[in-house]
């Protein structure tokens, strides 16, 4: 029984050797660590690029964006209106239907119409009666002047009532013109092709004169009207292409073009209205979408640019990572306009020559870490043997 206990509690000893042991060498790796982060010797290690992620300022003509935006309208459209007032008797289309020009679209009830033509009629004829009578009158007494049977008061009063009969005749006639207008003006038809828009009225309703009826519009050619502050309005031109982005058509883009360009700012701003025709042969575009789109500007004259990678931005403010004399730097700078076909940015901000700037994504970067440029080896080369 008691050597049973004695090699328990040797067992026991060793075990408390060994988990001794092990902490202790935890705790001497833990304190070899903290002396020294870097390296056996106490120095940093130096962080490496490759040349391919760095950039150098470089001239380059920059083209630039003007972004338009606005709400499509069609660029033809009409609200036909009655002509004469009255009942309306048909109307012969509904929203959404297709019209030709020409085509008859609302009748109003003739009736009045054909009895005041008939009246028009009646009075034309018995002004042309009144006139031969006044013409034989006058002639009548031109004879009988010359024989020294009448006055020339007499004879002036026969002539004078001729140049009223023939005034009135042709109030007549003109009363009567007016009247096959207004019958002709009860048949209505469609000034444009296009699309019903609004039907305004309904069959049995009693419109007056110039009362809106139906509006259509002609979607085959759409119009976009865009606000461009005033300063930008120089580098405009009439036929400048304007690629557009659809509300509703994904990633599908519309061409369009400019124009006309408004001669004065809309009261209270800054802005100049751009119209903007854009051929919709297919009738997909409708009235009220909106569209987003920017126009191409001519590249001006050469400015320092950097890739627009290499420009980082935090808390407001944008700079770049440098390496000058073998440590990272950070510059602040600031930035002007941007290409992004060519994915570079202005740099308006004096940077030393020559000086590499980083133009990859780099993370944990801190300032005055030591760093150095990885030269590549010649092409070809290797080890002698």
């Amino acid at each position: 029984m008691s050597g049973r206990m004695n090699r328990r509690r040797a067992a026991g000893w060793i075990v408390g050797i060994l988990v001794l042991g092990a902490l202790a060498g935890s705790v001497a790796l833990r304190a070899s660590r903290t002396a020294d982060p870097a390296g056996k010797d106490g120095a940093q290690v130096p962080l490496e690029f490759a040349a391919t992620d760095l950039a150098l300022v470089e001239p380059a003509a920059l083209t630039r964006w003007l972004p338009l935006s606005g709400t499509l309208q069609p660029l033809n459209q009409s609200t036909v209106k009655a002509k004469v007032s009255g009942e309306v008797r048909q109307v012969a289309v509904r929203e959404g239907e297709s019209v030709k020009a020409g085509q008859p679209i609302a009748r109003f009830d003739t009736a009045d119409l054909e009895a005041r033509l008939t009246e028009r009629i009646g009075a034309l004829e018995a002004s042309r009666a009144q006139l031969a009578l006044a013409e034989k009158t006058r002639e009548q007494n031109r004879q009988l002047l010359k024989q020294k049977f009448i006055s020339q008061t007499a004879y002036d009063a026969a002539e004078s009532n001729l140049s009223v009969t023939q005034g009135t005749l042709k109030s007549n006639e003109a009363q009567v013109q007016l009247a096959r207008n207004a019958l002709r003006d009860a048949m209505v038809a469609a000034p444009l092709s296009g699309i019903v828009a609004k039907r305004h009225v309904q069959p049995g309703e009693k419109v007056p004169f110039d009362a809106p009826l139906v509006t259509i519009v002609d979607l085959t050619v759409m119009e976009l009207q865009a606000m461009v502050p005033a300063n930008d309005i120089p580098e405009l031109t009439v036929g400048m292409t304007v690629t557009l982005a659809i509300d509703g058509f994904g990633e599908r883009r519309f061409t369009g073009t400019i124009e006309r360009i408004n001669p004065t700012t809309e009261p209270g701003t800054r802005a100049i209205l751009v119209f903007i025709r854009i051929p919709n042969a297919d009738g997909a575009l409708r009235g009220g979408m909106f569209g987003t789109g920017r126009v191409t500007l001519a590249a001006g004259a050469s400015v320092p640019t950097l890739p627009a990678i290499a420009v980082r931005t935090e808390a407001g403010q944008n700079f770049v990572w440098t390496i000058e004399e073998g440590k990272l730097a950070r510059r602040i700078v600031t930035v002007g306009k941007r290409d992004d076909a060519q994915g570079r940015v202005e740099i308006r901000s004096a940077l030393p020559k020559g000086v590499p700037i980083l133009a990859a994504p780099f993370d944990n970067l801190k300032i005055g870490a030591p760093a150095l440029v990885r030269v590549a080896p010649p092409a070809g080369g290797g080890a002698a043997g």
